[in-house]
């Protein structure tokens, strides 16, 4: 497989976790708390602590997914 192309495949995964961190964890500790949230007794502090963590890492991927060369740490860390 060509360079060109496994960064195309890299760049799609990159954009596909970091938006499905941004949008998708915070709304499956709602609707599946026991699968997600760990409790199910409301929102915790240590639960928004991890959910801004991911949301934060989930935009540096989709930035790392524009140019994945220039953010292989980032990407290997993820890993």
């Amino acid at each position: 497989m060509e360079q060109s192309v496994q960064l195309k495949y890299l760049r799609i995964v990159l954009a596909f976790t970091g938006l499905f961190c941004i949008f998708a964890l915070y709304p499956l500790t709602i609707y599946w708390p026991s699968g997600w949230a760990w409790h199910n007794e409301g929102q915790s502090l240590y639960l928004q602590m991890i959910l801004g963590i991911y949301m934060t890492f989930g935009v540096f991927l989709v930035i790392a997914s524009l140019n994945p060369l220039e953010h292989l740490s980032l990407i290997w860390f993820w890993v």
